[in-house]
């Protein structure tokens, strides 16, 4: 219990600090809204771009 709390916790952390809080409460309610599938979502994610693209994009992310 005490582990789910404190991931929920951490996980509005990071939505609040990169998307602001309305934007965050937005994300949520969306998100309980639509049915969604993550594992889906995630194999079409970058599924138009190259791998140098991806390479790019990850090195990018990496440095900042």
């Amino acid at each position: 219990m005490y582990a789910e709390m404190t991931l929920r916790n951490e996980g509005m952390k990071v939505l609040i600090d990169n998307l602001g809080q309305v934007e965050a409460e937005r994300f949520i309610s969306l998100i309980i809204r639509e049915p969604f599938d993550y594992t889906e979502w995630q194999k079409d994610l970058f599924n138009t771009m190259s791998v140098k693209e991806l390479s790019t994009m990850a090195m990018k992310e990496y440095k900042t």
